[in-house]
């Protein structure tokens, strides 16, 4: 049945292209993602040292592996934690040792000498390895992914605002780690929302099931997805990632955590800025405002260290945030503070607000040595913070929201190595939810200025009283992941994995719980126009919704060395998920009678109702999911100096729970809108089914929801049968290139990259006319809009979900770096993207694009992202033991959409997008001093100063340009909202043991 589906032949297409070309050999394949591997060619006399036998051994943990090289001398050591590794080649008798340093899920080519033959590698320190010992940082260069490693040193050393290791990523093209007004974080690539990234951590996934964000926890928060302190290092790839990564369309993060090691170790830090050491907000400096109290402050300790020499180790860490961020209140409608109620002038106060976060963060980790060959760890974290969002502007602060996070991961992995073979096996669990709710469980009061008539809601001047969101989403489960690596065919990593989770997804979604009412203050104070509320519809449960999710997935992947110039990277996977609610789901019959004899189900409607009916047995999981991602390089001289890269692959993400829950949330949680017959405001109770005599007891919402209990008049939504699952197809192609300059290493790098994704889910209306169109086929007046309320009795509207979202984008990214070594005390990167993106819909936030007919109708608009970003930052040792380091962002404007109504009907509505005047600009600076006591401890003092020359960065503008007939909105295109930092001082101190 999917192959009817129009977005089946370009599903096809790639995948067919290149599962042709994959070479794969008959074996079994890899290790986790953020395991290292070290191989190379072992050589005595000038010929291939046959049998040559290679010990790799970490000094710090007792960690040790044994190979054997083959007949041609070539050996791989893989799974290897980053670090430092004493490497020990062994073969007639003789024994060279060498020592490297490893990254994350890094490839180094290491090619050793015994006998006096020279030896070359990769490293940070030089590429002719000639001495007894030598210390190098491999870099790798002989591989198609498109990668960024973040040090441990630059997450120790470069300035930045909150302790958010995710902060670091925007140092890599491609990649924007955003900060909006309200100080919640995301990480985007490209022109993919958020939710297209995922994080991996010790080789597990945080994919985020349910909400956005990407990863859990990174849905409307200013919290740390986990603790910086336990993070060793990562690196982000942006594309050509190899095939053990999933579920994902854009960028992958793939982090290390902190392990213990046979030395005790300690560290202690403490953070903080307040209100008098930043910069006031342009909007704090208006006439008569007031400067809002505020504070940052970060505290935590880690400590680690041996169980049994060589053997077991633990590590500890905690981390807190307590932030308190300025708000701005602003009185709508022209009025002033003096013409509110004395109640409201109260809650308004000074005209600002301090909303309060707090988070805690914990992770420990265990780890045990058992002979040569069996490797276990045993971590978990634990994450709970709460913090009071949705206050400010024309919200007072009795309306605000109470939101919290709170997360549980636990992962135990078990490492087997024999002979040429590693597996590397993961039993997970977690329990991940998002919880917003009111602040206050009263009713809502919006104080509007109507123009009489059907204006009811009118302007808004003020809101108070109880907020009206109110919900609970998240995920618990369980899953099993199992990844094999072989490195006995010569040349070849071929690696293979398995992974299959059970997650229970659930949500609860109870929008206007506390009814809101609104007056007009032309009118009565006391006796409202209008209430919106929220009610559960009897027989269909109360707005909550639960899926026992399954997924799985298989890979294999083979990174063939064909010869000392080119090496193939060639990897398939596929992957299913069931989601039992969406399949199982039985359209109630009463909507199915609506929808036949609806005007949607005439025959120029446009849509098939048939496609959205579902009977509990015509919808199935996609299991159309093939991603053949293939990859080269091509070593131009075989010195690992110049090499040419590209690659072509194809990436499945997921669909959020979040979109395909809402025909089962909203069945059984409707929303009603009833208007009251006032005298500005009078309607026929006999002939208008939302109008009412206005009562007291209303007021109740007990009462108030009684009323309301069969569902008619709410809104429904189906989902498409036939939903498929959003994926990407990334093409590339660049040139790596190492270089000395005055003694130092510098790598560049320069790409040209295309990624197209299909498949978004979208939410359009599926009213029609009563002749079966959206819109007549005559240009609309003023009395043909999009037929809101129209033909759907005795519901109010049809929204269908369906695939329609698709993104296109073209960039060019360099690279520059210099990488930190302790022997030159400097390290520099400078990243620049150039971006030209579109996207298919001017949808932002919530997928729904209510006034045309279909996506197509909206044409092409400029992707959210900024054309030209340049991010540069740099670390030096300066002299009596103080670290200098910056950085710095300067971007172009991001395109914003708005719905332009400025025009001579409201029909004639459409969306448009511009761009604002105003670039991003920010440069930050930190220096440390670490005082040497003759102790084994350490003191460190630090001082960063954020946006040292206090730019102004906006987040917000006002985006209604006016209504139809009217002139155009003076303030249109005019900032409303700072991203802050402005220029802010931050003390930090710590200390080491």
């Amino acid at each position: 049945m999917k192959g009817n589906y129009k977005g089946a032949p370009a599903r096809s297409l790639l995948a067919m292209a290149l599962a042709g070309g994959l070479a794969l050999g008959a074996a079994p394949a890899m290790a986790q993602s953020t395991g290292a591997t070290i191989r190379g060619q072992v050589m005595a006399d000038s010929a291939p040292a046959a049998n040559a036998q290679v010990i790799v051994v970490n000094p710090a943990t007792g960690l040790r592996r044994t190979v054997q090289a083959s007949e041609d001398g070539r050996y791989a050591v893989a799974g290897l934690p980053p670090g430092t590794y004493r490497i020990e080649v062994q073969s007639g008798g003789q024994t060279t040792t060498r020592e490297l340093t490893v990254q994350v899920g890094q490839t180094a080519t290491l090619d050793l000498g015994v006998g006096g033959v020279a030896e070359t590698a990769t490293t940070g320190e030089a590429t002719t390895l000639d001495a007894v010992q030598v210390v190098g940082a491999a870099v790798e260069t002989r591989t198609s992914e498109v990668a960024t490693y973040i040090s441990n040193k630059q997450i120790e050393a470069l300035p930045q605002n909150s302790r958010n290791f995710l902060a670091f990523a925007d140092t890599v093209p491609g990649v924007q780690f955003i900060t909006d007004a309200s100080g919640n974080t995301r990480l985007r690539s490209g022109a993919q929302s958020a939710n297209a990234v995922n994080v991996f951590i010790d080789g597990v996934g945080q994919k985020n099931y349910v909400t956005t964000g990407g990863i859990s926890g990174q849905d409307t928060s200013r919290g740390n997805p986990f603790p910086q302190s336990a993070i060793g290092e990562y690196k982000v790839i942006t594309q050509n990632y190899k095939a053990e990564y999933d579920q994902l369309s854009s960028a992958a993060v793939v982090a290390a955590t902190r392990s213990g090691s046979n030395e005790f170790q300690g560290s202690f830090f403490w953070d903080y800025t307040m209100t008098d050491w930043r910069a006031a907000t342009d909007f704090e400096k208006r006439p008569g405002a007031t400067k809002a109290e505020s504070k940052q402050e970060q505290y935590g300790v880690s400590f680690g260290g041996p169980i049994v020499q060589d053997r077991a180790h633990f590590f500890l860490a905690y981390e807190a945030k307590e932030f308190s961020t300025p708000k701005t209140f602003r009185i709508g409608g022209g009025y002033d503070v003096g013409d509110l109620p004395p109640e409201l002038q109260a809650q308004f106060g000074s005209g600002t607000y301090t909303s309060p976060f707090k988070e805690d963060l914990y992770f420990g980790k265990i780890d045990w040595l058992v002979g040569e060959n069996h490797y276990f760890e045993l971590t978990g974290k634990y994450r709970d913070e709460s913090e009071t969002i949705q206050v400010g502007d024309e919200r007072l602060p009795p309306a605000g929201t109470y939101n919290t996070n709170d997360e549980t991961r636990v992962d135990l992995r078990y490492q087997l190595t024999a002979g040429d073979w590693l597996n590397d096996a993961h039993i997970t669990y977690e329990d991940a939810f998002w919880s917003p709710e009111p602040a206050n469980f009263i009713p809502g009061y919006y104080l509007v200025t109507g123009n009489g008539g059907t204006s009811r809601d009118g302007t808004l001047i003020v809101r108070s009283g109880g907020g009206d969101n109110y919900q609970d989403k998240g995920q618990k489960g369980w899953s099993i992941q199992d990844d094999l690596t072989f490195t006995g065919i010569s040349g070849h990593t071929i690696k293979m994995g398995v992974k299959y989770k059970r997650v229970d997804l659930e949500t609860l979604e109870q929008n206007r719980y506390n009814p809101q009412f609104f007056y007009d203050v032309n009118e009565s104070l006391t006796v409202p126009v209008r209430v919106q509320f929220g009610a559960p519809v009897a027989g269909f449960g109360d707005g909550t919704a639960s899926s026992d999710n399954s997924q799985f997935g298989i890979y294999i992947q083979d990174d063939w060395e064909v010869n000392d110039h080119l090496t193939l990277n060639l990897g398939v996977r596929w992957d299913v998920e069931s989601t039992p609610a969406y399949e199982d789901y039985v359209t109630p019959a009463e909507v199915v009678t609506a929808l036949q004899n609806s005007n949607t189900n005439l025959p120029n409607s446009g849509v098939d109702i048939n496609d959205y009916i579902s009977t509990g047995g015509n919808r199935d999981p996609d299991r159309n999911n093939w991603a053949p991602r293939f990859g080269f390089s091509y070593d131009l001289n075989a010195d690992q100096r110049h090499v040419i890269f590209g690659g072509a692959g194809r990436s499945y993400d997921r669909n959020l729970f979040d979109y395909l829950q809402n025909e089962i949330s909203k069945a059984s949680w409707g929303q009603y809108v009833y208007d009251f017959n006032t005298a500005l405001h009078p309607c026929d109770t006999a002939t208008s089914a939302p109008c009412r005599e206005w009562d007291p007891r209303y007021l109740d919402p007990d009462y108030l929801r009684s009323t309301s209990v069969s569902g008619a008049g709410r809104e429904v939504f189906l989902m498409d049968n036939n939903l498929v699952v959003p994926y990407s197809d990334q093409f590339g192609l660049g040139m790596r290139n190492a270089f000395e300059v005055l003694g130092h290493d510098w790598q560049t790098e320069v790409m040209y990259s295309y990624v197209r994704s299909h498949d978004g889910i979208a939410f359009l209306l599926g009213n029609r006319r009563p002749d079966g169109l959206f819109f007549p086929p005559t240009p609309p007046d003023a009395t043909d809009p999009p037929p809101w309320g129209q033909g759907f009795a005795p519901f109010s509207n049809l929204i269908l979900g369906q695939n329609a979202l698709e993104t296109k984008t073209n960039s060019v990214y360099l690279k520059l770096e210099k990488p930190y070594t302790r022997a030159s005390g400097w390290a520099a990167t400078f990243a620049y993207t150039y971006t030209d993106s579109e996207q298919n819909s001017p949808i932002d936030g919530f997928p729904g694009a209510f006034n045309a007919e279909r996506i197509e109708d909206y044409g092409w608009f400029p992707g959210k992202v900024p054309k030209n970003r340049v991010v540069a930052s740099g670390i030096w040792d300066g002299p009596w033991d103080l670290t200098f380091s910056g950085k710095g962002v300067w971007s172009d404007a991001t395109p914003r959409y708005y719905q332009n109504c400025n025009v001579s009907a409201w029909a004639y509505c459409y969306f448009d997008s511009y761009t604002p005047d105003d670039d991003f600009k920010q440069v930050d600076v930190a220096v440390e001093k670490v005082f040497d006591t003759g102790s084994n401890v350490a003191l460190r003092l630090r001082f960063d100063v954020l946006n040292i020359f206090d730019w102004t960065n906006y987040s917000g503008y006002e985006d209604w340009r006016g209504g139809a007939g009217e002139p155009q909105n003076p303030l249109w295109g005019t900032p409303n909202a700072i991203a802050l930092p402005t220029r802010t001082f931050k003390l930090s101190i710590g200390i080491d043991w």
